[in-house]
């Protein structure tokens, strides 16, 4: 039974003071001292009967000041009087019950103070329960307040905005007053929130499954022509053209046979006998700049290993969206004016081939994010025409980059053709042997912050102050990796019997999920022409994100369980932190305000999960709106995608209402053994132009 949009409430009044403004043109001083006296008789009395009136407000009874009809007020307590007598009365009357009301208050405070842990955390519980359902029935009040033209479904965004990313408007920074590239960077603004739903191309088709899908997609979902990969100068830019509707990826490079043998050659660099020894080499992620389309990630993957890819944002939505497109992991970063939303020590190695980022441009500040996000020991791979500089410009700026990460503390190790290969020092004495002068300085405690938010480039090394200073060659190997040993869950202060029972938790949780998520599946995805019958959850979901990690405890169930996913790991910036837990397990995530657009296109991800997020929304100074996070949810979710949410009952129902605006499928579902939290399962329609299902 659904619960009322929302509930009657009683408020508590207060009754204003009750002395009475005393005329400022009095005559007789004899009277000026009676009204002193009388006045401080009232005050007196107010001052006990004041805490009470707050309780039991008395706005019937008559003023306790009667104007007599020479325009003076009367005293209510003159001696002898009857009246006097009997509001005398009252007067003790009250003080005896402020008194046990005192003696009461004072016996509950000490029986409170007594009662055990237990008992207290389930007051606490019950208290962030209403607490909610208030929050749950003023977002409803608020809702019904702005007038039935807000109530009805979202209208649909115009056709510019199918790719479009908000808060990445160079045209409106520019105004702004940003400049020197960094109109191109991310700004966040209110005119960033979006008030209508995200449609698809007119010829959108759902992605091919994991893993036909990696090396072949629809052309009609990305805007890319023939002559945008012709024109291509990514590492990986020679694809095949099937038809008028599908693109074949086949990784050749100019220089390289494929990039089987270009990452062949990297591990060679290293020591490596090839590409599979990387993990017994510590290396786990990788941030790929400047990706191209991707493939340097999707042959890695196999040989168990995580790329991440960033790139520039970009109008045709080439390099990020394709990937994604993919199923690879990818978001929109640049190496402009701001830092990456990850924390320092994040990644095993840096890779960037003809990536576009001018390393010895601003004095090297980007040299030094590069170093901030690489752990210690791990590497750094540049591939670029540069290296093997013939005029003296480019000769130049290679010498720059070369003795630059020098002073960082790199160690060439290699150099073949056009690639470069640099390790990062796994001690920290490094820095203090350098020469005076020479590099940048390492940062004070004060501003070696160890999860920035898009702050500004430093001019300093960062994460040698941080007790997560361990070189990847000493670390746990993958895929043991992701279990963490004692002495790492020390440094995020947990104990191993809580995260094991974490990791149990999420394993049941996530059987819950499927047990639930399967005849749904069954039921309500009928097959599509020319398919085979799915075998649900494993071929559903390839992209999923996580918008509260915690400790990526859903990332790791999806993974044992033998699922064919990749999750992007959303740490909210109003939580407890525990990126750098997540990152340092061998997975890949981001820090982000839910309050802003996330960055990335649009159709993203096929699977959103959120548990507890919209408890976590609400604790925190009210910015932004339910209706304006889930209309952002449904802009990064694909046409028939699922969301799974879990949370209190009165959020979950409040979000439930919610959807009917998006025209998503929802169905609210209570958990076994919990009657506190409800689960919301839904999806996302195939909805063309005309708003007809296809």
């Amino acid at each position: 039974m659904s619960r009322p949009l929302h509930r009657g409430a009683t408020g508590i009044r207060i009754s204003g003071n009750s002395n009475d403004l005393w005329d400022s043109q009095m005559k007789d001083k004899t009277e000026k001292e009676d009204m002193d006296r009388n006045r401080s008789s009232d005050q007196s009395y107010l001052a006990l009967k004041f805490p009470f009136r707050v309780l039991y407000p008395d706005n019937n009874s008559p003023s306790k000041h009667v104007n007599c009809e020479n325009g003076f007020a009367s005293d209510p307590f003159s001696v002898g009087s009857p009246r006097s007598r009997h509001k005398l009365t009252l007067l003790l009357l009250k003080l005896s019950l402020a008194v046990i009301v005192v003696l009461a208050l004072t016996g509950s405070f000490w029986w409170t103070i007594s009662i055990s842990t237990l008992s207290r955390g389930q007051i606490l519980h019950t208290y962030r329960v209403l607490q909610e359902q208030l929050v749950s029935d003023l977002w409803d009040i608020g809702e019904l307040s702005l007038g039935s033209s807000r109530l009805h479904e979202l209208e649909f965004c115009s056709q510019e905005s199918e790719i479009y990313v908000p808060c990445f408007n160079a045209s409106e920074n520019l105004a702004l007053g940003y400049s020197d590239g960094s109109e191109n960077d991310r700004h966040c603004g209110q005119s960033s929130r979006q008030s209508c739903t995200v449609l698809p191309p007119v010829n959108y088709r759902i992605p091919l499954h994991w893993p036909t899908g990696r090396d072949i997609i629809w052309v009609a979902n990305v805007r890319l022509t023939a002559q945008e990969v012709l024109s291509s100068g990514s590492l990986t830019k020679r694809m095949m053209m099937l038809d008028e509707e599908q693109i074949s990826f086949r990784s050749v490079s100019p220089m390289f046979d494929s990039v089987e043998d270009y990452s062949h050659q990297i591990a060679e660099m290293i020591g490596l006998r090839n590409e599979s020894n990387f993990v017994q080499a510590g290396v786990r992620t990788i941030l790929d700049i400047g990706c191209g389309y991707g493939s340097f990630g999707a042959h890695l993957f196999s040989k168990q290993l995580l790329t991440m890819c960033i790139a520039n944002y970009e109008p045709s939505g080439s390099q990020v969206q394709l990937t994604l497109e993919r199923g690879l992991p990818a978001m929109i970063g640049s190496f402009t004016s701001n830092q990456l939303p990850y924390p320092s020590l994040s990644f095993d190695m840096l890779h960037c081939a003809r990536c576009g980022v001018d390393w010895d441009q601003k004095g090297g500040i980007f040299l030094i994010e590069a170093d901030r996000v690489l752990k210690p020991g791990g590497y750094f791979v540049w591939t670029s025409p540069l290296t093997n500089a013939r005029n003296k410009e480019n000769q130049k700026s290679w010498n720059f980059v070369r003795d630059f990460a020098e002073n960082l503390c790199w160690e060439m190790l290699s150099q073949q053709d056009e690639t470069v290969l640099w390790k990062k020092t796994s001690k920290k004495s490094c820095y203090g042997s350098r020469k005076p002068g020479a590099g940048p300085p390492t940062c004070s405690k004060a501003h070696d912050v160890e999860s920035p938010y898009y702050r500004p480039l430093q001019r300093c090394i960062a994460g040698t102050q941080s007790p997560r200073w361990i070189p990847i060659q000493e670390r746990t190997t993958w895929p043991s990796r992701s279990r963490l040993n004692k002495r790492e869950l020390t440094l995020y202060g947990l104990h191993p019997a809580d995260f094991r029972e974490d990791a149990e938790n999420w394993k049941t949780t996530l059987t819950n999920y499927w047990s639930v998520l399967s005849p749904i599946i069954f039921s309500d995805h009928p097959k599509r022409p020319g398919e085979e019958d799915p075998s649900p959850p494993y071929n559903m979901a390839r992209n999923v994100l996580d918008m509260n990690a915690h400790f990526g405890g859903f990332n790791s169930a999806l993974l044992e369980a033998g699922k064919s996913v990749w999750v992007m790991n959303v740490v909210p910036t109003g939580g407890p932190n525990y990126l750098p837990l997540i990152l340092d397990r061998g997975f890949v995530g981001a820090l982000h305000d839910w309050c802003e657009p996330f960055p990335t296109y649009p159709r993203s991800y096929d699977l959103v999960h959120a548990e507890g997020l919209l408890s976590l929304q609400i604790r925190q100074q009210r910015r932004c709106t339910m209706l304006d996070l889930f209309t952002e949810v449904d802009r990064l979710l694909r046409p028939e995608g699922w969301v799974i949410m879990r949370d209190t009952a009165p959020l979950v129902e409040s979000a439930r209402r919610l959807t009917t605006r998006l025209k998503w499928d929802a169905r609210v579902i209570e958990i076994e053994n919990n009657s506190d939290d409800r689960l919301l399962i839904c999806q996302k329609p195939f909805l063309k132009r005309q708003g007809v299902s296809f």
